[in-house]
């Protein structure tokens, strides 16, 4: 296995809330950067209790490096008042609980169902619909999340669908980027619909009758 450890790159710290506001702020934004503005920002406001009592100046002023900081401080915010107040401040366990959570759309549930509760959950980000296009999951135009994630659930064990969607993080960052995808030296060309095809094209006419 290329990536036998198949984690996620924000670093929670095991802390279900810490997990899912880092999952707000990586809304296009890096893991590193939101790794580090996380740090600073859970050592003002370590748990939902507090961040809901946190003016959403100081909030936007913490995560001003993350982008989108007005929008995300305000969710914050309120989804910190949420759990605090309706949910005795843990985390919903359920999709329908979590979508409460302004903010929160179904792949960030999908995350925290998964690494948080062991619950099965295809998380359709950039990179997971990318590749799975790429390798034949579906056409490559496709681009919506939800159908994505209706395709591949019946196909992904449901124990491996967490760690399988992580690994295409890892596996997107080395080899199969958006822009520069390193077929070349990909170790699943010999899977891949995309690769097939480009190998077919760049053969000579001779070779291809």
């Amino acid at each position: 296995m290329i990536y036998p450890e198949g984690v996620c790159l924000l670093e929670g710290g095991g802390d279900p809330f810490r997990l899912l506001v880092m999952a707000c702020l990586s809304a296009q934004c890096t893991d590193a950067r939101v790794n580090a503005v996380s740090v600073g920002l859970f050592e003002k406001y370590p748990n939902a209790a507090a961040m809901s009592q946190a003016p959403v100046g100081e909030i936007e002023d913490a995560i001003r490096s993350c982008g989108l900081y007005k929008t995300k401080a305000k969710n914050i915010k309120e989804l910190s008042r949420i759990i605090t107040e309706e949910f005795g401040g843990k985390v919903p366990d359920t999709m329908e609980g979590l979508l409460r959570l302004p903010g929160v759309g179904r792949k960030v549930a999908n995350l925290i169902l998964g690494d948080v509760y062991g619950k099965p959950g295809i998380v359709a980000d950039t990179h997971c619909i990318r590749i799975c296009g790429r390798l034949g999951f579906y056409g490559e135009d496709e681009k919506n999340p939800l159908r994505v994630e209706r395709i591949l659930t019946p196909l992904i064990e449901a124990s491996e669908q967490s760690g399988f969607c992580h690994r295409l993080v890892l596996f997107g960052r080395e080899y199969c980027s958006a822009r520069n995808p390193r077929c070349e030296v990909c170790p699943i060309c010999g899977f891949c619909r995309r690769a097939q095809v480009k190998t077919y094209e760049n053969q000579s006419p001779g070779m291809k009758e």
